[in-house]
């Protein structure tokens, strides 16, 4: 079989050439899965990483773990000709820490083969995805020459980066890796723009090892301009009833959009792997596409690739793995704008506002419509600022995944709505205390309606408090029905939002809520 590996087709208008590879998995020999390489991080404790490979039929297939040339585990099992001459073993829970060396010998009859990996290490296993905003380098960042003059403390940050490759039928081993397991180093995470390394997958694991002091291994499988469709396997596309042909708008989706290439060549591979788990940064390319199926779409696929990784990886990957995120940031579109960025950042939480939900459990998401970047070289869709991006997304995961108690992680959404007719006015209590960074009277909308017609009308900030917040309805001569926050592609400047928490600096995220009698709320699950 071949597959069609793209160094990068297009990142939406950024064309680049084209080159067909053959799939790695094809040939016979006795060898490891492409992606064990030199310097890879396993998943440490409590799971057991898995370790697998080719090799021919019948053989027998002894796995040892070394250190300083002791041996300290073996594992012995048999190359299954059923299963297209793959072997595959589970090692016993190990603590973080490391170097070690990884051996695989095949013996069968008089013959004998070994295979070797050196400096591997335990720790933490994150799987990055999603397309152009998750594929920008570490060098198309702001202050960019500082963050690759700051590698040198971070040598047990591991990363690896997958080819750009699109396979009609799910693959067992991945055709090509565009970076083997590395450690960084400038020239790596520096080495273009949008190649080798994902400066919000680097930034993220880089926070996360201040916190956590252990190795961190960090897998890109990223490319721009593609939209969820090509990442979805068919259960998910048939679960949500995608269409199987349609119009595909070329100004938003320049990358692959046929239905599942990328999860056929660039995640499925992944799945016999041990994760800790995944963050995602996509969205733009179905903007105009699909917009209306990704509140399911993107929760079915969040539960498909955690059925996939915790069966591949023999139970080894949580079943319910954490699954963190970026909400869209903003955009400047061209003039008469629909609703795509806004639908899109609230179909991002299945239509709730907020995670975890009892629709996407386990998850963590990082808001980001306040870091706008007008003055992007690489357009506005692609904001530069991915540290506080990366940042307020790491904080999701000590919170959610590593435990971190009292930690906030979260802007500050309304537990409560009343809306006061009489008054025409309508109070909001903040499940947290807020911030009123400037006054607004734009960022809120009511819906008003009257004659069976309704349009939505700025509601402008009245009085507010440390828990509260008081809007003005008096330009509704009707019915006020719901209500919004910053829902707009271009909702505030640089971080200048109007609400935030005080001591985090998180943006309120977006919201919608309709009115119950005289009462709304933002629907907790």
């Amino acid at each position: 079989m071949l597959a069609n590996m793209v160094a990068l087709g297009s990142v939406l208008g950024l064309a680049l050439p084209v080159v067909l590879w053959a799939d790695a998995s094809a040939g016979v020999g006795f060898r490891f899965a492409s992606h064990i390489n030199d310097y890879m991080v396993l998943q440490k404790e409590p799971a057991g990483a898995v370790i697998w490979g080719y090799g021919t039929p019948g053989a027998t297939v002894t796995v040892s773990l070394a250190s300083s040339q002791k041996t300290i585990m073996k594992k012995v099992t048999q190359v299954k000709a059923q299963s297209s001459n793959t072997w595959l073993v589970v090692l016993d829970p190990m603590k973080p820490g490391g170097p070690f060396e990884v051996l695989a010998q095949q013996t069968l009859g008089s013959a004998n083969s070994t295979l070797r990996v050196h400096s591997v290490l335990f720790g933490d296993v994150w799987l990055c995805s999603g397309q152009s905003n998750m594929e920008m380098t570490v060098s198309q960042i702001f202050n960019a020459t500082k963050e690759l003059s700051n590698v040198a403390a971070y040598q047990s940050v591991r990363i690896m980066s997958v080819s750009l490759v699109e396979a009609e039928e799910e693959l067992e081993d991945l055709p090509g890796i565009e970076l083997p397991w590395s450690t960084p180093t400038s020239g790596n995470l520096g080495h273009g723009n949008f190649t080798y390394m994902s400066a919000v997958c680097w930034l993220y694991g880089r926070y996360l090892y201040d916190t956590l002091q252990y190795p961190v291994g960090l897998i890109s499988s990223v490319w721009g301009g593609t939209p969820i469709e090509a990442w979805s396997s068919a259960r998910v596309l048939k679960a949500c009833n995608v269409p199987k042909k349609g119009y595909v708008p070329p100004d938003t989706v320049s990358g692959p959009a046929q239905h599942s290439v990328l999860w056929n060549a660039m995640v499925h591979p992944l799945c016999n792997m041990t994760l800790k788990g995944v963050i995602w940064y996509q969205g733009e390319s179905n903007m105009n596409y699909n917009k209306d199926l990704y509140n399911c779409t993107f929760p079915e696929l969040i539960e498909d690739w955690r059925h996939s990784f915790h069966q591949g990886s023999q139970g080894q990957t949580e079943r319910f793995f954490p699954f963190g995120f970026v909400q869209l940031s903003s955009y400047l579109p061209a003039p008469n704008p629909d609703e795509g960025f806004p639908d899109i950042r609230w179909h991002q939480t299945a239509d709730l506002g907020y995670v975890p939900n009892v629709k996407m459990p386990n998850t963590f998401m990082a808001v980001s419509i306040d870091l706008g970047d007008r003055n992007s070289p690489y357009g506005s869709v692609h904001p530069r600022d991915k540290q506080t991006v990366a940042y307020r997304l790491h904080l999701g995961a000590r919170a959610m995944v590593y435990g971190e108690k009292d930690l906030i992680f979260q802007g500050p959404l309304p537990e409560k709505i009343e809306f006061l007719a009489r008054q025409e006015l309508i109070n909001l209590t903040y499940y947290q205390q807020i911030q009123l960074q400037r006054q607004d009277n734009n960022i809120f909308q009511i819906s008003c309606c009257s004659n069976h017609q309704c349009k939505w009308l700025p509601a402008p900030m009245s009085t507010f408090s440390n828990w509260t917040l008081t809007l003005n309805m008096k330009s509704c001569g009707g019915s006020v029905v719901a209500l919004r926050y910053a829902w707009a592609t271009w909702p505030c400047e640089y971080k200048q939002c109007p609400i935030y928490h005080p001591g985090s600096a998180l943006p309120a995220p977006p919201f919608m809520a309709f009115v119950n009698g005289h009462r709304g709320k933002v629907a907790r699950g």
